[in-house]
């Protein structure tokens, strides 16, 4: 009874700590200071939309850091550098003009597509950002806040 109550309690224990990883950590500060984040619209009208991100510093952004990917509005995209201060990203979104076969008989609404409902990467508001960026080869999240929207120059 003693053993199977040990083996239980570890059991227990091991289960439990192996989703402390999983929760992604903020960092309170980017190492180094961030002159601007906004993003603006393109509407490409062919069913799709476009949402750039602009990503700029006030110094060229250090060697040792490497912007990887960036989640804004449940959408995750690679960060492209164009100048050493300045880094941009680009969302794409289909808009679904898809028709639905909708009837009383279920046969007929065979090959309809399921819609695709994902869990969300991050619990952020429509205004935040998470930026995944590495330095000295350790992986970080820093929250962007407060990003607002410009028009196209």
């Amino acid at each position: 009874m003693e053993r199977s109550s040990i083996i239980g309690l570890t059991f227990l224990l091991s289960v439990s700590l192996s989703f402390c990883g999983v929760k992604r950590e903020f960092q309170s500060e980017f190492p180094q200071e961030i002159k601007s984040v906004f993003y603006h619209k393109k509407l490409q009208g062919d069913s799709k939309d476009s949402i750039y991100l602009q990503i700029e510093f006030k110094k060229p952004l250090l060697q040792s850091i490497v912007l990887n990917t960036v989640y804004f509005r449940n959408q995750e995209a690679t960060v492209k550098q164009v100048t050493p201060e300045h880094f941009t990203v680009a969302f794409v979104t289909q808009t679904s003009t898809e028709d639905f076969i909708m009837d009383q008989d279920p046969s007929k609404e065979y090959g309809n597509k399921a819609p695709d409902v994902s869990n969300a990467k991050f619990e952020i508001q429509s205004n935040e950002a998470v930026l995944n960026y590495t330095q000295n080869g350790k992986i970080y999240f820093f929250k962007m806040t407060n990003i607002i929207e410009k028009p196209l120059r």
